[in-house]
């Protein structure tokens, strides 16, 4: 795990600890020093930690006057024992929020497991950006993991499935990216209402 990177080809776009406004603004970063570990293996230091032991995170791009935010997560999300939802929710989600942030772009490649607890934070989350005609998107997380989402009734609170459960991300820019989900949540809302 030590050599899985966060995204890096949009650092010419954004750079959360350069972002006065971001919750890891002035977050310094060792290319050689390995402090932070999931379990037993060392993760590498350009992830954030959000205040978990097993799930460590990523602000990839931000963009305040569209409202939205590409986060990219590693690891096990793991409500059970460490109530990671409250940690991204207070830690990393909140603060982007108090700055207009209403869109939110979760990038789950590397969450290699999903233990839920209750809903609470995830009903929450849900209420607070809708309520500002918001939305909460998942991109690419392993298909048991959605299963684990689904099975715990957590799927209601996201856009997810279909083109967002393999989109080659990487070869849009981060307005592109925006533009796609965006055409891809509002379809879906189009369907339902």
């Amino acid at each position: 795990m030590h050599d899985i990177e966060p995204f890096y080809n949009w650092r010419n776009f954004y750079v959360a600890s350069d972002d006065e406004r971001s919750p890891f603004h002035d977050r310094q970063y060792s290319e050689t020093h390995y402090t932070e570990r999931i379990y037993n293996h060392f993760i590498h230091p350009q992830w954030d930690n959000i205040g978990s032991t097993t799930l460590f995170a990523k602000i990839l791009f931000t963009d305040y006057d569209e409202r939205f935010t590409v986060i990219e997560f590693i690891g096990e999300w793991n409500d059970t024992l460490f109530n990671d939802v409250m940690n991204l929710k207070r830690n990393v989600i909140e603060p982007l929020m108090q700055e207009g942030i209403e869109r939110f772009i979760l990038i789950g490649e590397n969450v290699l497991n999903f233990h839920s607890s209750d809903d609470c934070y995830y009903e929450e989350w849900f209420d607070e950006v809708t309520d500002a005609d918001g939305w909460i998107a998942l991109l690419n997380f392993r298909e048991h993991v959605t299963e684990e989402l689904a099975l715990a009734d957590l799927d209601q609170y996201f856009v997810m499935g279909g083109e967002l459960q393999e989109m080659g991300w990487r070869t849009f820019s981060p307005p592109q990216l925006y533009r796609r989900i965006d055409d891809c949540v509002m379809h879906r809302i189009g369907q339902t209402g």
